[in-house]
């Protein structure tokens, strides 16, 4: 297991971790492992606001079994373009060996609830 370097509270605080609710979920069309997921993050100035986050994760899930599903995102991290599609976050997830699990709160939450 790789051992990341250690880092400051305050470099783990500029993190918005935040529970987001799946609205829908497709398969990229220019990648084999990829998905695009919509969310609902709810962001207290908006509660309905909504974004495309680009996920690893084709293949670990079935589409259906992902809407209405809570996952837990970085909801902060810098817009990327993946593969053409526009990916405005980061969700959350363990590995083990081949398997993806994604991360998710342990009953329903707002979308939007702070990670902390």
């Amino acid at each position: 297991m790789d051992t990341k370097p250690e880092i400051s509270y305050d470099d783990f605080a500029k993190l918005d971790l935040r529970v987001a609710t799946v609205t829908a979920a497709r398969e990229h069309p220019n990648a084999d492992k990829l998905l695009l997921l919509d969310l609902r993050v709810g962001e207290p100035e908006n509660p309905d606001s909504t974004k495309q986050i680009v996920a690893g994760i084709r293949g670990h899930y079935e589409l259906d079994a992902l809407v209405g599903r809570q996952i837990i995102i970085i909801n902060n991290l810098e817009r990327a373009v993946i593969r053409g599609e526009e990916s405005n976050g980061m969700l959350l997830a363990a590995s083990d060996g081949d398997a993806v699990v994604l991360l998710r709160p342990d009953r329903e939450v707002p979308p939007g609830s702070g990670i902390r």
